[in-house]
């Protein structure tokens, strides 16, 4: 894969590319903002390994940059910054996972290479439109409309939403979404599918719409107006 690494820490980024390249990658490195957002804009890469605090111009606002610009490509976010609202402003902000530091670089390569995986599976098992209601899902181009309007989302967000309209009705567990959608063996109390599934509602009923997505308590969510 081709990655695009954002680290201004000597030592860290080091030791994250020399691992990453180990596993067969490719990697960039940038050391600050300024050259990763213009590398990011300029280049097509499978993972960006994205490093919140940075000189000149500082990760968040680089993520706020490409989800603008329509790049869609899977963000992993990796920050000193820990604590919960840390991690929900990350991942509101566009990013598709969190890794707080210091972390295991079996850790790292483990949800890099699920990022680039769910990218490239997306489409794969269905490339056909998707209507329901006034809610429209085009799994090839990865676009989303409700009433017309483009709603913009994450890799995560749009697996979720894949998976609940595909299951439209029935009983969408949290351990079925992090199955399927990140294919990773996370702490079945995390609170991570909560996150993504309020940043999703959000955006779908942001125009004050009828609600598509029910949570049912004990259980899961399910999708339906």
């Amino acid at each position: 894969m081709q990655i695009l690494l954002i680290e201004d820490d000597d030592a860290l980024a080091a030791h994250i590319g020399g691992g990453l390249e180990q596993a067969g990658h490719v990697v960039t490195l940038c050391r600050d903002g300024r050259q990763g957002l213009l590398q990011a804009s300029s280049e097509t890469y499978d993972v960006i390994v994205l490093d919140r605090m940075l000189p000149h111009v500082d990760g968040m606002k680089i993520l706020a940059a490409l989800r603008a610009t329509d790049d869609k490509t899977p963000v992993l976010i990796v920050s000193a910054l820990s604590d919960v609202d840390e991690r929900v402003k990350g991942l509101r902000a566009g990013g598709d996972d969190y890794l707080p530091k210091p972390f295991a670089m079996s850790e790292m390569l483990a949800r890099v290479e699920v990022l680039a995986r769910r990218k490239s599976a997306y489409p794969a098992a269905d490339s056909s439109p998707i209507l329901h209601a006034d809610l429209e899902i085009d799994p090839l181009g990865r676009t989303v409309r409700r009433g017309g309007k483009r709603i913009e989302l994450t890799t995560r967000e749009f697996g979720i939403l894949i998976e609940l309209v595909r299951n439209a009705g029935r009983v969408v567990t949290r351990a079925m979404l992090l199955e399927r959608v990140w294919d990773y063996n996370f702490d079945p109390q995390t609170n991570i599918i909560d996150q993504h599934i309020s940043n999703l509602r959000q955006k779908l009923d942001g125009d004050g719409q009828a609600p598509l997505i029910r949570t049912v308590r004990g259980a899961g969510y399910r999708f339906g107006p």
